[in-house]
């Protein structure tokens, strides 16, 4: 019986990966460094959430075996690719705007986290948990990020870091825990061949 192609699903969980790496080290930049001028993050963030965007596309287009880690992907994705643009378009002039946005976005997704990790642990995956919990705790910096609870850009920065930090952590957990690639995996559509029978 033909096989289903891995190809993009291995194209998937390895951008997951990679651009969760991404956004680890450009939130741990942040926090270290938090008179990075605007410009600079915004070209950055800009660049990072069109490529995370396409990424979450490809992903929602491939299909491995759990259907966990990429089911909200296609609206998060293109929506990501939106601000990405946007911020690229004016990275020095639209960092209030960019707190607000990526503070929802990364309440957003850990939200629709919360739900694949409940769904994780329907599967029977051990490390639901782990998702859980990382989500929880990205969900509530995101929800801070929106209401900026202080006026300091340095702060601000600092917490910026932090919610992209958390935010490529809780991926990259999803992406290694949930993502399931099976060789052998049998299309979801299966090719039956029908005959005719002459009555005798």
């Amino acid at each position: 019986m033909k096989t289903r192609c891995t190809i993009p699903m291995w194209v998937a969980k390895t951008g997951y990966i990679v651009m969760s790496l991404v956004f680890c080290a450009a939130g741990i930049a942040c926090i270290a460094n938090p008179g990075l001028s605007a410009a600079v993050i915004g070209r950055v963030l800009g660049a990072a959430m069109i490529l995370f965007g396409a990424v979450k596309l490809v992903g929602y287009c491939s299909r491995d075996l759990y259907r966990l880690a990429f089911q909200y992907d296609l609206g998060f994705g293109l929506l990501l690719i939106a601000l990405g643009a946007l911020v690229l378009i004016r990275p020095a002039g639209v960092l209030d705007f960019l707190f607000t946005a990526l503070g929802i976005a990364v309440l957003t997704d850990g939200l629709y986290k919360v739900q694949i990790a409940v769904d994780a642990k329907r599967f029977g995956i051990p490390t639901w948990w782990l998702t859980l919990a990382l989500a929880v705790a990205a969900g509530l910096i995101g929800l801070a990020l929106v209401f900026r609870p202080w006026d300091s850009a340095r702060l601000l920065t600092i917490l910026l870091g932090a919610a992209l930090l958390a935010e490529g952590i809780l991926n990259l957990c999803v992406a290694v825990c949930t993502v399931k690639i099976v060789n052998h995996q049998q299309p979801d559509v299966i090719e039956v061949t029908s005959y005719e029978v002459e009555d005798l």
